[in-house]
């Protein structure tokens, strides 16, 4: 993997990732110039003592239509990857959820009870491809190494700002789930906490520990890779299963069979084998229904 940077015209950075060394880019290349304001917020809920993330200016984001700003054959004042051919690109989010730096206090709307703050954090959008009508399934075992290699990359980098407390990879894939774009691609959010399903995991964690027990998480590879009735797939260092508990009517976890604390610490053997077994497990949703599952 190969990593060039640079910094678009309205000031985002653009991060390109490259099977291959020796791609020649602008210094600035042209980019959108108009910046929406980021007016994204949080609000407590007084009934939970949940922050909720509002971010209304998401709505004015690009969706599908005659031309997609994740192509680099669209007209220049719509293209958000003003570029050549590329393999993989990370971008600074233009309609961002999270925006700015942390430690600003809240603001009571009205009375006390109703409390409001700024959204601090970082988001960005990560293109698989620059091919608009592939997707992850559809793409080489090295493309998709590549990717692992960007989330891995991003996850180490966003660590460093100062306040992230949680470095989130993820897709939404399909207009039932709020993905605006058909282009292949995901996000990565720069969390100032820790969401609140991660969260909980920490605690329980922390509390197993406590109690003298095993990490949680080998306890139930190892429950699962003993049962195997819910394996889907098994590699030398990873395996998906549909776990116990499952919230979904689909859904499957995929834990790496050593100990390690994110994706940057994962060995060159480790990625390349994640990179099949994803895709192999992606593949395995495409053949449960007769459309794409969102």
């Amino acid at each position: 993997m190969h990593r060039t940077s640079a910094t678009l015209t309205d000031g985002r950075r653009i991060h390109y990732y490259d099977e291959h060394p020796g791609r020649v880019r602008e210094s600035a290349p042209h980019a959108l110039t108009q910046v929406p304001a980021a007016a994204a917020s949080l609000r407590r809920d007084p009934t939970t003592q949940e922050w909720i993330l509002m971010a209304p200016h998401r709505r004015a984001r690009p969706a599908s239509g005659r031309h997609c700003p994740l192509c680099t054959d669209s007209p220049r004042e719509v293209a958000e990857i003003p570029v050549g051919a590329y393999d993989v690109a990370v971008f600074d989010n233009r309609f961002p959820a999270l925006a700015g730096r942390p430690g600003t206090t809240g603001q009571a709307d009205g009375s006390s009870l109703l409390t409001s703050a700024p959204a601090p954090g970082h988001c960005e959008v990560i293109s698989y491809s620059n091919d608009h009508g592939t997707t992850m399934v559809r793409l080489s075992r090295s493309r998709v190494r590549t990717i692992v290699d960007a989330w891995a990359d991003r996850t180490q980098e966003l660590n460093r700002l100062d306040g992230v407390e949680q470095v989130v990879c993820f897709e939404n894939r399909g207009a039932e789930v709020g993905a605006s774009l058909e282009h292949p691609h995901g996000q990565i959010y720069a969390y100032p906490w820790i969401p609140d399903r991660f969260q909980r995991m920490q605690e329980t964690a922390l509390q197993e520990h406590l109690r003298g027990e095993d990490c949680v998480f080998c306890r139930v590879l190892d429950a699962e890779e003993r049962a195997g009735s819910r394996v889907v797939v098994q590699s030398a260092h990873w395996t998906a299963f549909v776990p116990f508990a499952a919230r979904w009517p689909f859904e499957v976890h995929i834990y790496a069979r050593r100990h390690v604390p994110d994706l940057a610490a994962l060995q060159e053997e480790e990625r390349d084998d994640l990179a099949s077994l994803y895709r192999s497990v992606l593949q395995r949703f495409e053949t449960v229904a007769d459309r794409p599952l969102p």
